[in-house]
């Protein structure tokens, strides 16, 4: 398990992996926002049931951070992909920005104006250097994926249904076939619910372990609660990259159940925020930060 170092942008505390040349990207916790309770107060979520004007004031706020206006999905605990090059036409996220300069029924308006053009999808891929890929989470997985040299990108949103259902494969293959040279992979696995409170049942167990041995060893019975289990999601998601052929898988060890200071969490609270992921190419990119 890798250490996963707490950065803070200009006000804005979040959590990122190893400095990977070519690549910068990071996850959102719950602080720096103006949210309150139960979406205090960093919620990037237009689903969440949050203020529709709190939720603009904080992706302004992460937006001062990036190099663009990042590519929201609105995620459907699915396995497609959008390659985020290619024209979206009406899906194209308008800056939140603007919402901020008008009156309050108009910011409302247009926030659920963009909720609805979010493309629904749980992950992405790109080429081009500056454009932002965005997943949100509140237990399930955010997981970035990058090729040695930096020339193509993925970021998936990797629930147990997502991640079952070969989200991740399926970043992979798309990312192949937009750079087909590309041979050696790097992925970080960020916060998401950890293997002391993710308990599933039956149907979970089964979708990772029917004839599979080795997932099984990320599973172990629940004590005292027959037909239940707890799932050790994160290392599913490094096994499933590793077999797809990443070498460098990295997990962030961070689990959004147990830190309430610093994560949101559907499981623990129900009616809660939304944190992202944020990743984009930057050839110049050295470090993660200056």
């Amino acid at each position: 398990m890798q250490q996963t170092p707490l950065v803070d942008l200009p006000g804005l505390p979040v959590v990122t992996g190893p400095a990977w040349p070519g690549v910068r990207y990071f996850c959102t916790t719950r602080g720096g926002g103006v949210g309150r309770a139960p979406h205090d107060t960093l919620n990037l979520g237009l689903r969440a049931g949050d203020d529709p004007q709190a939720v603009a004031e904080n992706r302004r706020r992460l937006r001062a951070m990036l190099p663009a206006e990042p590519l929201w999905l609105r995620q459907v605990h699915g396995s497609e992909v959008i390659d985020a090059d290619l024209p979206r036409g009406s899906t194209q996220i308008q800056a939140q920005s603007q919402a901020q300069a008008q009156a309050p029924g108009q910011a409302q308006g247009q926030a659920q104006a963009q909720a609805d053009e979010e493309p629904a999808v749980d992950s992405a891929v790109t080429a081009q250097a500056g454009r932002v890929l965005a997943v949100m989470a509140a237990d399930c997985l955010p997981v970035m994926i990058v090729d040695q040299d930096a020339t193509v990108l993925g970021a998936a949103h990797a629930g147990w249904r997502g991640l079952s259902g070969g989200v991740l494969e399926n970043v992979l293959a798309a990312l192949r076939r937009k750079n087909p040279a590309a041979t050696q992979w790097r992925a970080w696995v960020g916060p998401g619910i950890g293997p002391a409170a993710f308990e599933v049942g039956e149907d979970v167990l089964r979708a990772f372990t029917a004839g599979d041995e080795q997932a099984a060893t990320f599973f172990r019975p629940y004590p005292d609660r027959p037909g239940k289990w707890l799932a050790d999601l994160a290392n599913l998601a490094a096994l499933r990259l590793r077999r797809a052929g990443v070498q460098d898988v990295h997990v962030s060890g961070l689990c959004t159940y147990n830190d309430r200071e610093r994560f949101f969490s559907y499981r623990r609270d129900g009616a809660t925020g939304r944190m992202a992921m944020l990743a984009w190419l930057q050839p110049d990119a050295a470090t993660q930060y200056p």
